[in-house]
């Protein structure tokens, strides 16, 4: 299985997504974000949490893909940005 910095690099998303999550996640607060987007739940080791949401996301850019009426862009751009903001944490973390 790949390792989800690898997914991270892996992902190809329209420029106008990626361009609205970077300028998010300069403003990424762990707590806020994975509480919001994990209903109240909290995962606590980075990793885990970012595998979670590279999950969550796959579903939501399916929707994009397929013009679903239930696609949700403000919720896309939250996910990518959290999903940027755990990597940055886990890199850092590694790094250290």
């Amino acid at each position: 299985m790949q390792d989800v910095l690898g997914q991270m690099s892996q992902l190809r998303r329209p420029h106008f997504l990626i361009r609205a999550a970077k300028a998010g996640a300069e403003e990424y607060t762990r707590d806020q974000h994975l509480k919001r987007l994990f209903g109240g739940r909290k995962s606590h080791h980075y990793s885990a949490a970012l595998s979670e949401l590279i999950e969550l996301e796959k579903g939501l850019d399916q929707q994009r893909r397929t013009s679903a009426a239930a696609y949700s862009i403000v919720k896309h751009v939250d996910l990518l940005t959290a999903m940027l903001g755990e990597a940055q944490l886990l890199r850092a973390t590694q790094s250290s």
